[in-house]
């Protein structure tokens, strides 16, 4: 399995690098390589691990586009709390009960909010607390889909190398069979 990955690529995930095989003859000529057809069922097996990363790295990608415009939405709701602070008003808003349910609410002048973490937990914070937390979260979530895009392309280029290798190695198959008919 050596010949047909270069070890793990530490700046993308581990992701084993895909070699591509340039020369099909002498490929096949390494010992570990009994036939076209188990080095080709090793280039598939290979493949179907990567298109497995691909899909957890696309859920991955689907949960942190989720998250980005919530995150914004609780940053726009502290900036607006704050204006209504400081003209020491009340704020009438509606907020979201159940899906498509909303509640009428009369907010008055406020320096805590809480947020939800996770889990079943709320926590009160001040505002600038609140907002010092949720910007580190929104740095860290546009950073980490950044990364998730380029090992989703370093993935892909991955499968394009492996399914070429596969196509080449199977053409190779092909045309040795047809020599072995013709002798």
């Amino acid at each position: 399995m050596a010949s047909i990955t270069s070890g793990g690529d530490t700046e993308h995930l581990g992701i084993p690098k895909a070699v591509f095989v340039e020369d099909v003859d002498s490929f096949m000529q390494q010992p570990e390589n009994d036939s076209a057809d188990t080095v080709i069922r090793r280039l598939d097996d290979l493949n179907s691990k990567y298109r497995f990363m691909e899909m957890n790295l696309l859920q991955k990608k689907k949960r942190l586009q989720g998250k980005l415009p919530d995150i914004q939405i609780c940053l726009d709701m502290i900036e607006q709390l704050r204006k209504y602070k400081e003209k020491d008003a009340t704020m009438d808003t509606n907020f979201l009960l159940a899906h498509n349910l909303y509640g009428k609410a009369t907010i008055p002048p406020t320096d805590k909010v809480c947020l939800w973490l996770g889990a079943n937990v709320m926590l009160e914070y001040t505002l600038d607390e609140s907002e010092e937390l949720l910007t580190g979260n929104q740095k860290t979530a546009r950073a980490t889909l950044k990364k998730v895009d380029e090992d989703l392309d370093f993935l892909r280029d991955q499968i394009t190398t492996t399914e070429v290798n596969m196509a080449r190695l199977h053409n190779w198959s092909v045309k040795q069979r047809q020599q072995n008919k013709k002798q």
